[in-house]
């Protein structure tokens, strides 16, 4: 592991520290491009933190093993990218409905298929709010840089740990790939699992007002029961309708209640703007170039970065609306985030998309361009 202090790491390497940090002990991957360098590093270095590496036949035994270790107790995590993450979307259906904490790393590349293996992207947004059948509600993060791949990780385990859920760190293949300075801090605050305090534990089910239940784990004697199917608050299975609407709408409502304290944006030159970008990622940093170049242009601009992307900050947005002349989404897809953005403002002010695939970011010539054009 890294010593505390300031290094030059790439930032699939920071995501690996920070989750050795965060109290990752068990990480299970397959190897896949361009996430690998995260395998490399827990292969490495979990082992030295008492932790367990497990490369497995692909990504649908990485995403069960990962769960399987949580159920032992273990904060888990795995990483991978596009193709690997669709083989996954079963078992991440499956850990929403057992309630499993566990973290999973998506470091994007242009897709469909093989795509450009090497490349950036943002195309898997959806994949990961919709990715897996079924109605849930989902923690997706998005990192702008080496130090947030950091600390987002680390914020990961612990939404992941406090509301015993996935959740996803939506990463991109330029985010992984650049060598940046991170700062390791001495220790990390780390969160943990909600853990029964009595000699009886209902697993699925509580009446305390956050909605997460107490988890406990295999082998400590609670008659565990932990199954995908619909089942009662004892883990019993149970088709009925009541029981399956009691799950649903528990496990969505404890993280849409949340959804301030889960939320995270980032505010630039807000106070006074006229036009605001809207990105997230590796997209936002030449769109945080742009904003400043309009600026100095004498046109009031101004930057929302979404640091979470799902739950979607709806209420910041549509404040935001009211407010302002012209919003602007940037993004490395065919354009995704500004469908929630146009869903949201819906007519209130103009939207404007900056959307560019083929693995290249939007230049800030490109989203200034706009930004006049906006203004």
């Amino acid at each position: 592991m890294l010593n505390p202090g300031r290094h030059l790491v790439l930032g699939n390497v920071a995501c690996a520290e920070g989750a050795i940090r965060a109290g990752c002990r068990f990480f299970a991957g397959y190897p896949i491009t361009p996430a690998n360098e995260i395998s490399h590093y827990m292969a490495a270095e979990l082992p030295k933190a008492g932790g367990f590496f497990l490369q497995m036949e692909d990504e649908i035994a990485s995403i069960a093993a990962i769960i399987g270790a949580s159920w032992a107790g273990a904060k888990a995590m795995t990483a991978t990218s596009g193709p690997g993450y669709s083989l996954m979307q079963e078992n991440i259906g499956y850990a929403h409905m057992t309630e499993t904490p566990c973290v999973v790393v998506n470091v994007q590349r242009s897709g469909p298929s093989t795509g450009q293996a090497t490349l950036p992207s943002q195309q898997d947004i959806y994949q990961a709010k919709y990715g897996s059948h079924g109605d849930y509600e989902v923690i997706a993060l998005s990192p702008w840089s080496v130090q947030e791949m950091f600390e987002l990780t680390v914020r990961a385990f612990n939404l992941a740990e406090r509301f015993r859920t996935p959740v996803m760190l939506m990463a991109d293949g330029m985010i992984g790939h650049i060598k940046e300075k991170l700062v390791v801090p001495e220790k990390v605050d780390t969160v943990g699992r909600r853990r029964p305090t009595g000699s009886e534990c209902v697993p699925f089910g509580t009446d305390d007002p956050s909605m997460v239940p107490e988890m406990p784990r295999f082998g400590e004697g609670f008659r565990l029961l932990v199954t995908g199917s619909t089942h009662r608050p004892s883990g019993v299975r149970d088709y009925t309708p009541k029981y399956h609407q009691m799950k649903v709408n528990r496990i969505r409502e404890k993280i849409l209640k949340a959804e301030n304290e889960i939320s995270d944006t980032v505010k630039v030159d807000l106070e006074d703007a006229e036009v605001v970008v809207i990105s997230f990622g590796a997209s936002a940093r030449p769109s945080y170039g742009a904003v400043k170049e309009a600026r100095s242009q004498g046109i009031k601009a101004g930057l929302l970065r979404l640091k979470t992307i799902w739950p979607f900050p709806e209420g910041k947005i549509s404040d935001l609306a009211d407010d302002v002349d012209a919003l602007i989404v940037v993004e490395m897809n065919v354009g995704k985030m500004v469908q929630e953005v146009r869903r949201v403002v819906c007519g209130r002010a103009n939207v404007f998309s900056v959307s560019k695939i083929g693995g290249v970011l939007p230049s800030v010539y490109e989203i200034n361009q706009v930004i006049r054009r906006a203004a």
